[in-house]
C-alpha cells in the first residue's frame, strides 16, 4: 500500500463552513464528511516525490530525515522523476536533519542529489527483471473487464495444484507483493500476482471508487478461476494492507473460496471502521464527523454524495466482530509501528480465533514493512506456514477447514 494520509487538512476547513448557524453548522458537517469519505475511496492518482537526497558516493546515500528514511531495514527509492531506481539497506550515521545509509545497488538511471520517492515494496518492477525469475503476463477476465497480471511458476517450471493469489494493498502496485514470491516458488507454489480495478493498470471499476474490498473481491475470485481453470485444486490468499481486506471479503462471498487451503494477512485492514477513526484522530475530526462518513457510505439515499454507485457497508469489514464466521487457517502479520492500519484488530482476531490464526507480532516495522525490517524471519514465518498447507486435501471439508491427505 503507497502510505500517505486518508485526508488532509482541507477537511478542517470544509468542516468549519457553514457554523453561522445551526443549519450551517449540519450542512458544513454533512459536507466534510462526506469529503473525507471521498478522500478514503479514491484512488490516489499522483505520486509525489516525497524525500531529498542529500548527498551519494558509491557505497551511501543520505537523506534527509522523516518518517520513512530512519527507520531500519532495506528499501527502494525511485529517483527524480520516475528517471531511476536504487536500493538502501542499514543505517550508517544519523543526526537531527540527515541520515545516510548503505547503498546496496542502483538498478536504473543515476544516482543523485535532489528529489526522490521512499519505495517501501524494494522491487520496482516485474518478477523476471528484479528478481531474476522467468514469470508471463497473464490477463484475467473479472467483471469491469481483463485485469493484467504476473503469473510465476515453481521451481522446475512445471505449475501443479497448488497456488498463491496476491493482491497488493491501496494505491500500492503489483511491486509490493513480490516480496513473498521466492519463498512460494522454492515450496513448490505457483504465484499468481493480480491486479484489481482501478489500479493504474487496470480498468476503473464501475464508479472509480475505491469499496473498501466489498466489489474487489470479484477480481481475486476471477484469479482464483483463472487458477483453477490452469489446474490449481489448493489455493493460498495472500494480502496486503487494503489487499487483506479483500482477501476476507473474497473468502466471504466466493464460491471458489472451498479451494483455499490458507490465508496470509500482512499489515492487513481487518476492521475499517478503526481505520477510518485511526485518520480522524489524526486530522483532529470529530468522533461524530467520522461516523457520519461511515453512514453516508453505507447509505443508498446518500452513496452519491461520497460518488459510489452501491452503498458500503463497513460493519461488514470488521472481522473481529465476525470472527466466527472464518473457517481457513491464517497467518496474519502486523507491526506495532504501524501508523496507518492499527495493530489492535489483528491482535483482537488472533485472541478471538486462537485456532485459526498465527500471529506474529515486529515492533518498528511501519505499514507494510515487516519484511523490510526483518526479512530472514518474514520468509522463514512464511515458508513455515507455506509448508504447512502444503499437500492437503481440497475441497474443504464440510466445515470448512482444509483436510490432511
Amino acid at each position: 500500500m503507497q502510505v500517505r494520509r486518508l485526508v488532509s487538512r482541507p477537511v478542517l476547513v470544509a468542516a468549519a463552513a457553514g457554523t453561522g448557524s445551526v443549519l450551517g453548522a449540519a450542512s458544513g458537517s454533512v459536507a466534510a464528511a462526506a469529503y473525507f469519505a471521498r478522500r478514503v475511496l479514491t484512488p490516489d492518482e499522483l505520486q509525489p516525490e516525497n524525500l531529498t537526497i542529500l548527498r551519494c558516493d558509491d557505497e551511501t546515500v543520505t537523506f534527509g530525515a522523516m518518517p520513512d528514511t530512519v527507520v531500519p531495514g532495506r528499501y527502494g527509492v525511485w529517483l527524480a522523476a520516475g528517471t531511476g531506481h536504487a536500493r538502501v539497506g542499514d543505517i550508517v550515521a544519523s543526526d537531527a536533519g540527515s541520515v545516510t545509509r548503505r547503498l546496496i545497488a542502483v538498478d536504473r538511471g543515476r544516482l543523485e542529489p535532489g528529489p526522490a520517492r521512499w519505495n517501501q515494496y524494494y522491487y520496482w518492477d516485474r518478477p523476471s527483471v528484479c528478481l531474476g525469475l522467468p514469470d508471463e503476463d497473464v490477463s484475467i477476465l473479472s467483471d469491469v473487464g481483463a485485469l493484467p497480471g504476473w503469473l510465476v511458476r515453481p521451481e522446475g517450471g512445471v505449475t501443479g495444484s497448488d497456488w498463491a493469489v496476491l493482491v497488493h494493498g491501496r494505491g500500492a502496485r503489483k511491486e509490493e507483493t513480490l516480496r513473498a514470491v521466492p519463498v512460494l516458488r522454492e515450496a513448490g507454489w505457483t504465484s499468481l500476482v493480480t491486479a484489481y480495478r482501478n489500479d493504474r493498470d487496470a480498468p476503473r471499476g464501475p464508479d472509480g471508487r475505491y469499496n473498501l474490498g466489498l466489489s474487489e473481491w470479484r477480481d481475486v475470485e476471477a484469479a482464483m478461476g483463472y487458477a483453477v481453470s490452469h489446474g490449481a485444486r489448493r489455493i493460498i490468499l495472500v494480502g496486503w494492507s487494503m489487499g487483506g481486506a479483500i482477501v476476507l471479503q473474497t473468502l466471504d462471498h466466493s464460491p471458489l473460496a472451498e479451494y483455499v487451503v490458507g490465508v496470509v494477512l500482512n499489515s492487513a485492514v481487518i476492521d475499517w471502521g478503526v481505520v477510518l477513526r485511526h485518520h480522524g484522530r489524526l486530522h483532529l475530526l470529530p468522533g461524530p464527523l467520522v461516523r457520519m462518513a461511515t453512514d453516508l457510505m453505507g447509505s443508498r439515499r446518500s452513496r452519491r454524495l461520497v460518488g459510489v454507485r452501491e452503498p458500503i457497508d463497513v460493519a461488514r469489514t470488521d472481522w473481529v466482530a465476525r470472527a466466527d464466521e472464518l473457517r481457513h487457517p491464517m497467518l496474519v502479520m502486523a507491526s506495532d509501528g504501524d501508523d496507518f492500519v492499527p495493530i489492535g484488530p489483528a491482535v483482537a482476531l488472533a485472541g478471538r480465533r486462537p485456532d485459526l490464526v498465527r500471529f506474529e507480532r515486529w515492533d518498528t516495522a511501519r505499514h507494510c514493512r515487516e519484511w523490510n525490517v526483518d526479512p530472514e524471519r518474514w520468509e522463514r514465518v512464511l515458508h513455515e506456514f507455506v509448508a504447512s498447507r502444503s499437500g492437503l486435501t481440497a475441497p474443504l471439508s464440510g466445515d470448512g477447514r482444509a483436510t490432511g491427505p
